[in-house]
């Protein structure tokens, strides 16, 4: 983690940097839009940092994962002039942002103290190790990847929205529709993997509650369903989903390298570290965990 958390933050400033390089370069249009909607990006570092620090809650850019993405695109949307593609997009980032939120919500992560609410088990983890139990080394964590990096993964991966915009964007078509309906499937497999992870979790605590055998869920993790074919299909939908998200731009351009391409790209690379630390946990929590380990794929199923 520690070698990890540096070479994240280096990416979210150079990708981006070199992405800029990559087809088209954006049009004075889209990069007022993008200078203005950073100043929003800005805003909700600060907050989330100010509030994570004095509540020592830092799962404050959790809560908001799954929300601001659509004011984003929308805000975007709206500067464009409410561009047909822009407007397709924005609502498939609104299906994602509400199916998502309500998931968070189900599990406790939102408080009407909006500070407060449950904070991600591998925070608590984290602080425990050499090193983050240093405060200031913790402020830093928290100010520059949990905070910075974060944010800006989320504002970068709802660019492609902007590409409607573009000089030699093509206009709505055949492809962005089939973009649209995996997209919308992506998002029920998202949430049937999340529904099979919540109604095993709850089950299980039902049964250690009130002093019942465990049977099948004595081993303490989800193996079944979707989670037996792959060991993060919530994670696989997730990274897929924001792959898609990218295509858009891909199908207004015709370009399959573009400037906007450093979000997904970047997301790909965080569910990757994100899955290590998860799996690391899990490993010591589960002796069974090691042989699905081996059994089970951890995004791409087997089929050999």
């Amino acid at each position: 983690m520690k070698k990890l958390v540096p070479f994240l933050i280096i990416t979210v400033i150079l990708l981006p940097v070199a992405a800029y390089f990559l087809g088209t370069p954006p049009n004075e249009t889209q990069l007022s839009i993008l200078r203005e909607t950073a100043w929003g990006v800005g805003f909700v570092v600060l907050l989330t940092f100010v509030v994570g620090q004095l509540t020592r809650n830092n799962s404050q850019v959790d809560k908001l994962w799954s929300i601001v993405p659509a004011p984003y695109a929308w805000y975007m949307t709206w500067k464009g002039g409410m561009d047909e593609r822009m407007v397709l997009m924005s609502v498939l980032v609104t299906i994602w942002a509400a199916r998502l939120t309500y998931n968070f919500a189900r599990r406790g992560g939102y408080s009407w103290k909006f500070w407060e609410g449950e904070e991600d088990y591998r925070w608590e983890v984290l602080r425990q190790r050499p090193g983050f139990k240093n405060p200031f080394v913790w402020l830093l964590f928290n100010l520059f990847f949990i905070c910075f990096y974060q944010n800006t993964l989320i504002f970068l991966f709802t660019l492609p929205v902007l590409s409607g915009l573009a000089e030699n964007a093509a206009p709505l078509g055949a492809w962005d529709y089939v973009l649209a309906a995996v997209y919308v499937g992506l998002v029920i497999m998202e949430y049937i993997a999340d529904q099979q992870q919540f109604d095993f979790q709850t089950e299980k605590y039902r049964r250690i509650n009130a002093g019942e055998p465990l049977g099948e869920y004595a081993d303490g993790f989800v193996q079944t369903g979707l989670w037996s074919k792959m060991r993060h299909p919530n994670y696989f939908a997730e990274q897929s989903i924001w792959v898609v998200f990218y295509l858009f731009s891909v199908a207004a351009t015709g370009e399959w390298l573009n400037w906007t391409m450093a979000g997904a790209v970047l997301l790909i690379i965080l569910f990757k570290g994100s899955s290590d630390f998860s799996e690391e946990i899990s490993a010591k929590k589960y002796p069974a965990y090691k042989d699905y380990q081996k059994r089970v794929a951890r995004f791409i199923p087997k089929f050999w």
